[in-house]
């Protein structure tokens, strides 16, 4: 392991535990929901330094997993939390 991928593992632990922090402490449930975007942002990312670290690619299909599951879920809460304003969008 190198120190370059200690690094980037050690900077996505800390953005990890305060990503979990905020959804914990969130005081809105529009915030819990863009942590737990973020941290679909964040497992992507180490999903991405750990195929980089091995130099073997093959689990690169589960980033476009993560990424699709990331952005259907973001546009499912956006329609839900507009939908709650009590007006319908045009």
């Amino acid at each position: 392991m190198t120190v370059v991928y200690a690094l980037t593992l050690a900077l996505l632990g800390v953005a990890a535990a305060l990503i979990l922090y905020r959804a914990a402490r969130g005081p809105s449930m529009l915030d819990r929901a863009v942590s737990l975007d973020a941290m679909t942002a964040v497992s992507m990312c180490g999903a991405g330094a750990f195929a980089v670290a091995r130099d073997d690619y093959s689990d690169l299909p589960i980033l476009l997993v993560l990424s699709l599951l990331g952005f259907v879920g973001s546009v499912s809460l956006a329609r839900f939390f507009t939908g709650r304003s009590g007006r319908r969008p045009r």
